[in-house]
């Protein structure tokens, strides 16, 4: 028996896309809207997180949500590079 949850999830930026013809599958983030030259709105973030890539349906949606997370605090989206620790050697 499949269980439900008690109250439904908010994924307000966040959509499901599963389109078996082409076989895509995954999570849809679309973020900060602007409006162009030709006054029509415009996602300035978008970025597709695909459930064979990230390991499942959960593991997608919740990397997903950390992107979002990032974007909404006005951090650089996915182009942000982690720094590297560097380990000096005993010579």
């Amino acid at each position: 028996m499949k269980k439900t949850r008690g109250r439904p999830v908010r994924r307000r930026g966040i959509s499901r896309i599963d389109q078996p013809s082409t076989r895509t599958h995954g999570w849809f983030v679309r973020a900060e809207f602007y409006k162009r030259a030709d006054s029509t709105y415009a996602p300035r973030h978008r970025k597709f997180f695909g459930d064979a890539g990230y390991g499942g349906k959960r593991r997608a949606l919740r990397a997903a949500q950390e992107y979002l997370a990032i974007v909404a605090r006005g951090g650089r989206g996915g182009g942000a590079k982690r720094k590297l620790r560097t380990v000096r050697r005993a010579a």
